[in-house]
């Protein structure tokens, strides 16, 4: 159910702020991918939480852009 809710807040937002949101996941990826180089990485399951995310955002900009 978390996911349920975690769309609807994210279609509650507006373009602009899913696109800030997106450019801010991408940082911490390359963080991440960064860190999991040199052997610094704790959390490894974050790596998936950011792709779905991501993916999240990309498919609901998708949506707003289909219906506009």
């Amino acid at each position: 159910m978390a996911t349920e809710s975690r769309a609807a807040e994210l279609r509650a937002k507006s373009e602009t702020e899913l696109k800030d949101e997106l450019v801010a996941l991408r940082k911490e990826e390359f963080k991440l991918r960064m860190q999991r180089g040199t052997g610094q990485l704790s959390d490894t399951s974050r790596f998936k939480k950011i792709r779905r995310d991501v993916a999240r955002i990309k498919t609901i900009l998708n949506e707003q852009a289909a219906s506009a």
